[in-house]
């Protein structure tokens, strides 16, 4: 069986080196990239990704950075990405940034040299320093964009209006007139534009009150903190800015004897795999992740291959979400 051994003795330089031209061949000579290129076709040397990497004078790998790997929306979303990269011949790296900005900054400073192209998922990034990024690499975003600051830059989203607008339709339609939105961080992207989907839907409908909860933490602990808060609203139905937050919401209020549906409806965001966990399952408003993750590998790769013929429409895609009805949802008590 050929080894990287055999590589490096027919090519005449160090194992290190022919990694190196392997993984980042932009740090070694022409001279010595072909000459390892040559001893691979030879020897016939894993005649896969890296070799045909190599030849192109790339790395071969993407990378995605996430804020939080063990949301199961970011999970999920991964799964597409992995899906999609590994169809295209490509590796991926995935990389989680701990929901902070200088944690992310520092990963995408680190990778620059051993990756063809980054998919940033909701970045926590400002956006003068995310506009810096985006121009020194090869970019797509999810669930953010740089609007005229930015327009070149690929982008895919969510329709967050529309999904707003489904879930406040829905509480609405089985006779709530007193709804409650517990929200996200402050800083989130998405969250700014699920506010305002919600918000506008709640203004045009009639008899109906909003009332806004400010949000904190992005997962069930940051639901259990809310929990008692959402209910002395008056609220007879909660929206929560994510699956995490309203299951937070949910076990809390089950512990103090509150029953979803019966005293309070509840609707999550996102339609991860955690609604059908939880007791009641969880009405919640989302697109399909893996569509989210599989669109960004396919735009990112468009942009190394260097296409060119990607309408300039095409490169802003958004996805439609929908409405899984689960059982925490139902009309409310006489």
């Amino acid at each position: 069986m050929v080894t990287v051994h055999d590589v490096a003795a027919r090519s005449g330089v160090s194992i290190a080196t022919v990694s190196r031209a392997l993984r980042e061949p932009h740090r070694v000579s022409g001279d010595t990239r072909d000459r390892v290129l040559a001893a691979i076709d030879e020897l016939g040397y894993r005649p896969n990704r890296a070799a045909a990497s190599l030849r192109r004078g790339r790395t071969g790998v993407i990378a995605l950075v996430v804020p939080d790997i063990e949301n199961p929306y970011f999970s999920s979303m991964t799964k597409g990405a992995q899906a999609m990269s590994r169809e295209r011949g490509y590796g991926l790296v995935v990389v989680d940034t701990t929901e902070r900005a200088d944690v992310e900054d520092e990963e995408i400073r680190a990778l620059r040299s051993q990756i063809d192209g980054l998919i940033l998922v909701s970045s926590r990034l400002s956006d003068d320093r995310l506009s810096e990024v985006v121009a020194e690499n090869t970019c797509v975003l999810i669930n953010r964009d740089l609007g005229e600051v930015g327009p070149a830059t690929p982008s895919v989203t969510i329709d967050e209006s529309a999904a707003g607008r489904a879930a406040i339709e829905h509480l609405y339609g089985l006779g709530h007139r007193r709804i409650a939105y517990v929200g996200g961080p402050a800083t989130s992207w998405s969250q700014a534009r699920r506010s305002r989907g919600i918000v506008e839907a709640a203004a045009g409908l009639p008899d109906l009150s909003l009332v806004e909860i400010a949000g904190g933490a992005p997962t069930s602990a940051g639901g259990r903190r809310v929990a008692v808060e959402a209910l002395e609203t008056g609220a007879t139905a909660v929206v929560a800015y994510n699956d995490l937050v309203a299951l937070g919401m949910l076990a809390q209020w089950s512990e103090s004897g509150i029953r979803v549906p019966d005293q309070v409806s509840l609707v999550g965001f996102d339609n991860t795999f955690v609604t059908g966990l939880a007791s009641p399952p969880l009405t919640s408003v989302g697109a399909d992740l893996r569509e989210l993750g599989d669109a960004a590998v396919e735009l990112l790769l468009e942009r190394i291959d260097a296409r060119g013929g990607t309408p300039e429409s095409d490169i802003h895609r958004s996805l439609h979400p929908r409405l899984a009805v689960r059982a925490s949802t139902a009309p409310p008590a006489r």
